[in-house]
């Protein structure tokens, strides 16, 4: 079918695009780059948008120009702030083509191969947490903040299946080293949320957990921590998970950043009591090196999210309920196959490599901590935690480690920004690149004094 002549393909713009596509995928991306202010941007991408458009070339020339630059480069290997990214050229390559495949990956009648190979990684996980694979199940969503929201809803709805406590104002527990998207989604959802304190090292207190959780009967479900975002902490899942069954309430552990490291054999012992919980997320757009945007969501037994997410309507009427649809197990209806990147991945490079990538992170996140100690200038606070470094400057104020900071930011050399820990400002590094050389962050680490 030809394209209407309101829509021509200009076939030389269309030849560049794809050649920057490959050239970005096989150089990576420039660390120069960043946020530039809105005042710049107004006079470059401003009234961009007209009647008659200003051609493939020009508008290609304006994404190349000014949105790549003004754009932060998280999968270079010097970033090492909040929880990067690390894409293998492989996941890349199969994102800059996904567009172009147009696959709709909400039901089984429109993306089937699509999902059968989403199914097939997130069969891989679930392997890794010793789940059965012929019970559970899942979907890829956009991030950890809709894989935790949808995961909780259907602990929600599981809890008041089988509670006839329905009535009353309903809550959760979790570390206060939770992430921050259970407080949105507690505004959401309308719960409360119980707050227990963490250890030194970030992890939930037990022993006050056990006091909240027997004072209150309205609690549905325990959040566990699986590599908190702040410190990496990992919670004690085993004796969380034996607390929830005790009191028959669902275990959700977010594993956005760290469960990953389930693909280590060595680092997997980490998490014992995965195995016991109800639900789970992990992020392949952080440690499993696969682009942007992708969470794993997934249920030990699969019915229960399709209980809770299951849509209805005249329109849908035609939709296959026999066959796995993903719009099933989230709160999502139309979705693309985001978790197609991380399966064409896995198969073209094997499972071991990426159990050696996950090994050489947190080698490298040893040495970086390693040169951290040696450096009289700096105090090792806090790591590593799976890949999580807090330190600070003995010779820096506060004001002077964020000039720091920024200086570092805006040449490329590093990004290391700050944050809080124990009400204490410090520095925090946390590595998902296997590409990421210690020598030279311990060089650039040396210049805090």
């Amino acid at each position: 079918m030809s394209k209407t002549n309101s829509f021509l393909i200009n076939n030389s713009s269309l030849e560049e695009m794809l050649n920057w596509a490959k050239k970005r995928i096989i150089i990576g991306p420039d660390p120069i780059s960043g946020a530039k202010k809105k005042e710049l941007l107004d006079k470059e991408l401003g009234n961009t948008i007209s009647k008659k458009g200003i051609g493939w070339k020009k508008t290609f020339d304006l994404f190349i120009n000014t949105i790549v630059p003004s754009t932060r480069p998280f999968d270079h290997p010097t970033s090492l702030a909040f929880v990067a990214a690390a894409p293998t050229p492989a996941a890349s390559s199969i994102d800059a083509v996904l567009g172009a495949a147009e696959i709709f990956a909400g039901n089984w009648d429109g993306g089937s191969g699509a999902i059968y190979a989403e199914n097939e990684a997130l069969k891989w996980l679930a392997k890794l947490a010793k789940w059965p694979t012929k019970t559970s199940g899942g979907v890829f969503v956009s991030g950890g903040t809709l894989g935790n929201l949808s995961a909780i809803h259907a602990a929600r709805t599981n809890y008041q299946l089988i509670s006839k406590a329905k009535s009353k104002k309903l809550s959760i527990l979790c570390s206060s080293e939770a992430h921050s998207s259970l407080y949105a989604i507690a505004k959401v959802m309308d719960f409360k949320i119980h707050e227990v304190k963490s250890n030194l090292n970030g992890q939930i207190d037990i022993k006050e957990a056990k006091k909240i959780i027997n004072k209150n009967k309205n609690i549905f479900c325990i959040v566990a921590n699986a590599g908190a975002t702040n410190s990496g902490a990992i919670d004690n899942i085993n004796v969380l998970a034996s607390l929830a069954k005790s009191k028959k309430i669902w275990l959700h552990v977010d594993g956005a950043y760290g469960l990953a490291a389930l693909a280590d054999p060595q680092s997997a012992k980490l998490f014992k009591g995965i195995e016991k919980a109800d639900s789970f997320i992990v992020d392949p757009h952080k440690w499993l090196f696969a682009p942007y945007d992708s969470c794993a969501l997934l249920y030990k037994d699969a019915r229960k999210g399709s209980i809770a997410h299951g849509q209805r309507g005249n329109y849908l009427d035609a939709v296959d309920k026999s066959s796995w649809n993903p719009s099933d197990f989230a709160l999502h209806l139309t979705r693309r196959p985001r978790g197609l990147p991380l399966w064409f991945s896995l198969v073209v490079y094997g499972s071991t490599a990426y159990a050696k990538a996950i090994k050489k992170t947190i080698q490298i996140a040893k040495k970086i901590a390693i040169g951290i100690k040696k450096n009289k200038n700096l105090e090792l606070i806090l790591g590593p935690q799976l890949t999580v470094i807090l330190f600070r400057s003995k010779k820096l104020n506060d004001d002077e480690v964020n000039i720091w900071s920024e200086k570092y930011r805006r040449n490329g050399a590093l990004l290391c920004l700050p944050t809080t820990w124990k009400n204490m400002k410090v520095l925090r590094i946390c590595v998902v690149n296997p590409n990421t050389d210690p020598s030279h962050v311990i060089k650039i680490l040396k210049t805090l004094n």
